[in-house]
Formats: C-alpha cells, sequence, structure tokens
C-alpha cells in the first residue's frame, strides 16, 4: 500500500495518524520540534502559547472520544493539555511514526506523488510519497496590520507573549479584544501599571459556567434553528452577564455567533472594578503616545497586538492548494477539487467543535485512501460527487462576518453531519 505523510505533531496532526494507521495505511510523521503537542507544547519554538492558557471549550466536548482524559477538570491548563497528547500518542503508538526535529521546507509534485523535503539535525532529506497531509495548525503565523506613525516603546504581537513578568510595571495597551487578548488583559491587571484595551468593534462575552456546568455542554443534543438559539442565547447572556456596551465595548453589529465568541467574563469584572479601560480603535502611533481614532490618546510603554493570525502553508506552492483570498478554497475543507493528493487537516475553526471534529475529518480522508486503493470506484465515485456536485452549506444558518480569520470558520452540526454524510456515502459499495 502506497505510503502517506502527515506534517504536524499537534491534535490534528495527530488525529490525521490515527486514522491512517487504523486502516492499516503506512505514514510518516514529520514535526519541526522536539514532540508532540503543536502549539499546546509551550517549548516548541513555534508555540504561541502564554502560562495563563486554558482551553475556552470543555473538556469533555474536546477531548478525542476514544481516549478520554484522566483529569476531572473542566477547562484544563496547557500543561495538562499536552501530557494528555503525549499519553494520546504512546497509547496508539503514534509517537514512533514520527520524525521529530524535521522541518518540511518543500513539497514538490512528482510523477503522481510528491517529493517531501525535511531538514534536520542530520542534514536535508527528499522522500517520495503517494500524498500529503498538511496539519500543521492555523495558529503560528501572526497577523501583523501596519498603522500609521511610529510607535517608539515596544511592540509585539500576542504571539511573542507567554508570561505576565514581560507586562510588569509597564503601561500596556492590547489592540483587539479576542479570547487571548482578553486573558492577556487579565494578566496585566495583575502586574501592568495600567491596561487599556483597543477595539474597533463590539463582542459578545459568554460565562464559562451556566446554570452550574460548562456552558458549552448545554443543549448538545438536537441543533436549534440559527435564527431560535440566537434569540435565546442573547437572553441568556443578557441575563448572566448584563449588556458589555455599559463597559465600553461598542455594540456588535453582527448576531451572536457570527464571529467567535469571548469566553471569558472576567475581563468585565475588571472593567467594572476600573482595573482596565476600553479604548476606540488605534488612529495612529506618535512617539509613545497611540492617538486614537475619536481623538483621544494614550502613552504606552508596550502594545500588544491580539490581532490573530493568517494560513500558513509556506512549504508547498498556494497554487496546489486552490487558494482564494485568505485561505485554500477545499471541499470540506481537506479535500482540493484537483485531488492532487495534498490534504489539509484542521483547517476549520467552530465554536465546540474540538478535536474529534477534526479526527472525523481524518476518518474522512481515511476512508477515501483506503477506497483509493482497494476501491478504485468508490474513490472515483467519491471525486465526481466533489467536482460535480454543490457543496454542502457549512454554515448552519449562520451568517459569518466577512473577515479573513472567518475563511474557514463552519458550524460545527453542519459541518459533523456533511463529514458524516460523505462518510457513509464513500461506504456505499459502487
Amino acid at each position: 500500500m502506497d505510503t502517506y505523510a502527515v506534517i504536524g505533531a499537534g491534535p490534528s496532526g495527530l488525529a490525521a495518524v490515527r486514522a491512517l494507521q487504523k486502516r492499516g495505511i503506512p505514514v510518516d510523521g514529520y514535526e519541526a520540534s522536539h514532540g508532540v503537542g503543536g502549539l499546546w507544547d509551550i517549548s516548541n519554538p513555534r508555540s504561541t502559547m502564554y502560562e495563563s492558557a486554558h482551553l475556552i471549550s470543555s473538556r469533555t466536548t474536546t477531548e478525542f472520544r476514544e481516549f478520554p482524559m484522566r483529569t476531572t477538570v473542566d477547562y484544563p491548563g496547557h500543561a495538562a493539555l499536552l501530557e494528555y497528547f503525549r499519553e494520546y500518542a504512546d497509547h496508539f503508538g503514534i509517537s514512533e511514526l514520527f520524525r521529530f526535529e524535521a522541518r518540511v521546507t518543500r513539497l514538490d509534485p512528482r510523477d503522481g506523488g510528491w517529493d517531501l523535503t525535511s531538514s534536520g539535525p542530520d542534514g536535508e532529506h527528499t522522500r517520495r510519497y503517494a500524498g500529503v497531509v498538511l496539519a500543521n495548525g492555523t495558529l503560528a503565523e501572526p497577523n501583523l496590520p501596519a498603522f500609521p506613525g511610529e510607535f517608539t516603546g515596544e511592540l509585539l504581537h500576542t504571539s511573542a507573549y507567554s508570561s505576565p513578568a514581560q507586562l510588569a510595571g509597564r503601561r500596556v495597551l492590547i489592540v483587539g479584544a479576542g479570547n487571548s487578548g482578553c486573558d492577556i488583559a487579565v494578566d496585566a491587571v495583575h502586574h501592568a501599571d495600567a491596561i487599556d484595551m483597543s477595539v474597533r468593534r463590539g463582542y459578545y462575552f459568554v460565562p464559562r459556567y451556566l446554570f452550574g456546568r460548562p456552558s458549552d455542554t448545554l443543549n448538545q443534543g438536537r441543533p436549534l434553528p440559527a435564527r431560535l438559539k440566537q434569540a435565546l442565547d442573547s437572553r441568556v447572556l443578557r441575563a448572566f452577564t448584563g449588556d458589555p456596551v455599559r463597559f465600553g465595548f461598542p455594540k456588535p453589529d453582527y448576531r451572536i455567533y457570527e464571529s467567535h465568541p469571548i469566553v471569558n467574563t472576567l475581563v468585565l469584572d475588571h472593567l467594572g472594578q476600573g482595573d482596565l479601560r476600553v479604548r476606540p480603535d488605534v488612529d495612529r502611533f506618535d512617539g509613545s503616545t497611540v492617538r486614537f481614532r475619536d481623538g483621544s490618546s494614550g502613552d504606552y510603554d508596550l502594545v500588544l497586538l491580539a490581532t490573530g493570525y493568517r494560513l500558513d502553508y509556506p512549504f508547498v506552492d498556494p497554487a496546489h492548494l486552490n487558494w482564494r483570498g485568505a485561505s485554500p478554497e477545499l471541499f470540506l475543507h481537506v479535500f482540493p477539487a484537483s485531488f492532487n493528493g495534498l490534504y489539509v487537516m484542521g483547517m476549520i475553526e467552530a465554536s465546540g467543535i474540538g478535536w474529534q471534529g477534526r479526527y472525523e475529518q481524518a476518518e474522512l480522508l481515511a476512508a477515501y485512501l483506503e477506497a483509493a486503493e482497494q476501491d478504485p470506484a468508490r474513490a472515483a465515485r467519491f471525486r465526481a460527487r466533489v467536482t460535480d456536485s454543490a457543496w454542502p452549506d457549512l454554515t448552519g444558518g449562520y451568517h459569518y462576518l466577512n473577515l479573513d480569520r472567518m475563511a474557514y470558520y463552519v458550524n460545527k452540526d453542519a459541518y459533523r453531519g456533511a463529514l458524516r454524510r460523505e462518510q457513509r456515502a464513500l461506504a456505499q459499495p459502487a
């Protein structure tokens, strides 16, 4: 049977190797760092993790179904999660399938397969594979917006933030209020001299617990229609967290779940206590002064850009991935319509989809690769469905914001339902 390569040993890479392994498909893994875990390994040079980071989805909605976490903590921290990935990889014999400290530098199509070139302590090597699975993550390459003027203090992206010690005794401005930005703002309250947050749009804040349970474990049965869920959950949030506008945030110009919500209400507590301030969007830098769009200004020692990440597959020509705008255009965010032997794992963002959702991606890929080897007619039928039929709607009826970071956002129920339907169809005799 042909051998495939998987790039990356984070959750998506582990899921891909496990799914191929279960179907007896030979696989080699490549990981630039020294072990499994991806960004959850804070010692990984490419990790964007910080000391106070925890899951923002709860344990039971996030873990791999066939290997539950041993901890009973609802929202484990990064150290516990790294240990979980190590246990998962060791339990299933996945670690031994990886080449660690092997950074993939180039992928080249060759004779119906792919030449994969990697570099490591023992030099550079090129090996031929029938196909390659790209699972190197979506949260490693910082998105760095440009601002007019020059800031003479320290300007960092939050990817360079790891410890509250970096904030001690400093006047800090965080630009952006995503989940990482709010986590760091809470850190800063206890260490910085002063802390402001600059935001351009409003946000919805979801408590980690509702009615005594992790909030994302509620309503796990049959999903409600989008508009009904938005109406009900908005009412519940108003009852539990109030209106973020009263704390200084702009009123959201979109409905809840049309962008990723903030799973952090501590930041609202600190705003209510006067520990930090919300400022408008940045207009320009002027030395150590930041001038805002409303004409106000502030002086800062450190500006942290909580401005997100962009997709990055630097070892392959974007044309091979059918890149469109901010992301590749792939069937179910996995398969190029050309079926050129490249596949992508983990290029999805969705509230509550967890690592099990990534594993279900990998199961479909493994089923297709097995069919291509053992029943070419079934594999051909699947390819025809991808190239000749309308692709499924993965939004679940939600109108997501037209932003680069939302380019690969899906509704978890719509997405997982589409994966299951395609797997059932693929399993039917040709």
